[in-house]
Parts: C-alpha cells; sequence; structure tokens
C-alpha cells in the first residue's frame, strides 16, 4: 500500500544560480532607484525648484507599477519556491500603498503650499506658512475646543443607553417593538435628521417645538440664535442619532452576561442598585469602554449635521474641525491651508485614540 497521499509537502531552500539571484537583486534595485529618480525629480518639480514640464505625477505612478512587477518577479527569481509563497500577500501590500500612503505623501505636499482655487497663479509650496497661519487661528481653535465639549456630551450620551440597554434587557412588554423603535434615529441619515429635526421641528417661526416654546412662555424661541442653546441643540441632535448605537451595544453586553452570575448575586444580597454597581457595571466595562471609543471615532468626524443647519455659528458656536475644514474648501477654495488643517487634526486624533486606548486597556486588562 502506497503511503505518498500521507507524506507533507515541505518547501526547502532551492538550489538558485547566482546568476539568477543577481539578475533578480539587481531587477529589484534598479527598478526601485528609478522610482525613487521619479519621485524625487517631480517633487523638486512640485516645490518650484527645476521644471520639466511635467504637469501630473504619472511619470512617478509608471515608475511604481514597474518597480511593483519588478519585486514580485524578483522575489521568484532570488528566493525560488518561498518567492512564489511570498506572492499571495506582495501584491495586496503594494495595493495598500498605492491607495494610502502615497495619498498621504500628496496631501502632505498639498498642505505644504498656498493652493487657492481662485488664484491665477495655481499652486505655489510656501514651506511653512501654512502652520504659522494654523497657529494664529482663532477660528480653527475655537472649533478644536468645541470637540472637547462634543466629546464631553458622550458621558451623558453612555449613561442615557445604558439606561434604555437595561430596559430592553428586563421583561417588559413589547419588548421587541421598542427595540426596533428605538433603533430608528440610527437608521436614518445625519443629513435627513438635519433637515426633519434642525429645518423643520426647531424652526423658530412655524416649527411644532417653537410653537409649543411660544406656549410655555419663550417669549422668542430660536435654538440656533443664542451660542449656548445652539450648542446644546446640536449636542441633542447628534446624540438623538447615535444613541441607539450605543444602546445596542450595550444591549449585546448584558444578554452575554451568564444568568447564574446574576442569580448568585442576587442570593448573596446583592440586588437593585448593589447588584448593578458590583456585578453588572465591573462585567459590561469592556464592553462600556469598547463603545464609548468607538462613540468618540463617530463624534471626531461630527460635521453634516452641523454644516447643514447652522454652519457652525452662531460666532463659530457649534463650529467643529470638519466643519471648518469644509468650510475652507467650499467657501474660500483654500485647498492648501484646509489640507493642512486635516493633516494636523489627523495626528491629533491618533495621539488621542492611542492614549485613550492604552488607558482602556488598563481598565479592562484582568487583575490576578
Amino acid at each position: 500500500m502506497s503511503t505518498t497521499g500521507d507524506l507533507l509537502h515541505v518547501v526547502t531552500a532551492d538550489d538558485l544560480p547566482p546568476g539568477r539571484i543577481a539578475f533578480g537583486r539587481g531587477l529589484m534595485w534598479g527598478t526601485g532607484l528609478l522610482l525613487c529618480l521619479a519621485a524625487a525629480l517631480q517633487t523638486a518639480q512640485a516645490m518650484g525648484v527645476i521644471d520639466l514640464g511635467l504637469e501630473t505625477w504619472r511619470p512617478t505612478l509608471y515608475a511604481f507599477i514597474t518597480w511593483a512587477i519588478a519585486l514580485c518577479w524578483g522575489q521568484v527569481l532570488t528566493r525560488g519556491e518561498q518567492g512564489k509563497r511570498a506572492l499571495f500577500v506582495l501584491p495586496a501590500v503594494l495595493f495598500v500603498v498605492a491607495l494610502t500612503v502615497f495619498p498621504l505623501l500628496f496631501g502632505l505636499l498639498i498642505a505644504l503650499s498656498d493652493w487657492n482655487l481662485s488664484s491665477p497663479t495655481g499652486r505655489q509650496f510656501n514651506g511653512l506658512d501654512n502652520i504659522r497661519q494654523m497657529w494664529t487661528d482663532p477660528f480653527y481653535w475655537n472649533a478644536l475646543g468645541n470637540m472637547g465639549w462634543y466629546c464631553l456630551a458622550i458621558v451623558v450620551e453612555y449613561a442615557i443607553a445604558f439606561g434604555l440597554a437595561l430596559l430592553l434587557n428586563a421583561e417588559i412588554r413589547a419588548r421587541k417593538f421598542f427595540r426596533v423603535a428605538f433603533l430608528l434615529p440610527l437608521m436614518l441619515s445625519p443629513v435627513a435628521v438635519s433637515w426633519m429635526i434642525g429645518k423643520s421641528m426647531l424652526e423658530p417661526r412655524f416649527g411644532p417645538l417653537a410653537r409649543l416654546g411660544r406656549a410655555l412662555g419663550w417669549d422668542t424661541p430660536s435654538f440656533f440664535g443664542d451660542p449656548l442653546v445652539a450648542k446644546l441643540t446640536i449636542m441633542a441632535m447628534d446624540a438623538w442619532t447615535y444613541i441607539p448605537f450605543m444602546m445596542i451595544m450595550l444591549l449585546a453586553g448584558l444578554q452575554a452576561i451568564p444568568k447564574e452570575v446574576q442569580e448568585a448575586a442576587r442570593v448573596d444580597g446583592a440586588s437593585g442598585w448593589r447588584g448593578f454597581w458590583e456585578v453588572t457595571f465591573p462585567l459590561m466595562l469592556p464592553v462600556s469602554l469598547t463603545a464609548i471609543l468607538i462613540r468618540i471615532i463617530f463624534k471626531l468626524k461630527l460635521a453634516d449635521i452641523v454644516i447643514s443647519v447652522t454652519s457652525g455659528g452662531p460666532g463659530g458656536a457649534t463650529d467643529t474641525v470638519t466643519s471648518f475644514i469644509f468650510r475652507e474648501y467650499r467657501d474660500r477654495s483654500n485647498v492648501g491651508y484646509g489640507t493642512l488643517l486635516a493633516m494636523v487634526y489627523l495626528v491629533v486624533i491618533v495621539i488621542a485614540m492611542t492614549i485613550l486606548m492604552k488607558i482602556a486597556d488598563r481598565f479592562t486588562r484582568p487583575r490576578t
């Protein structure tokens, strides 16, 4: 009886000719140097150092494609069978680099340029001038400060979402209906919420909530005229849209808690508020932190409701960083400065989320 089918195929080092290995390495290094040369020349032209008559970045793109093909081929030439195995991953890596790293580098180049779409001179490299302008821009720092207040509102959103999750986890009548009803705001687009609530229900003359305010004694109901009221209204609209998201995550966490744990806590006398604080809440801490972190990410992108309802007003009271950057592009056609603000905001988000994830990991780490 043959036992060939039971043998494993083991990939061993190939006995490759030195000439083949040298050719493969030369192919990869040669095309790599060609790519670096093309990128350096076009970067120098973009900065105004030289003028080669290259209007687009197509030569660099062609050089990158040539280098990518040569790199894949060179892996097979220099590594043999193991190089063929690398081809299962290498094209995907190169594709990700082409879609993320290169646009990031191009964005950095634009961020260091004076590029106003209404200017007849086009894009001009200006070094650190945009950074100096950002440092002295009070509207940008106001928008960044507003983001802090918007993020603090997540604490209230979390408390409401946790309360709703506890309610829907209890044995109440029409529980399935309420689960679907509470999820309806999440199914709506933020732009639809802006027009349905901000432009219709909160309209100061004929909106139903404005009429209700006048009936209750509010002489001139204006939800977006006073800075504090406008900011609170935007917070409420955004919270109404995304509280169901936190609620459904917390509800899933509550249903994952074993019933035996809660029954044992009740037997030991931990019922009601004590059982929640000493049993349910600690067990829900990993899910709670995950929901809060994801909500912070969504909050840092808040722009559509602000743009549709207030455009950052009154006086920048409701402005966010993303809505401010949007107006730099749309209203002022200031592509260079807007791109710099976006790049700086990206760095701020990465640093802030890294710190928050470190803190969350410390709280959720098992204690021994």
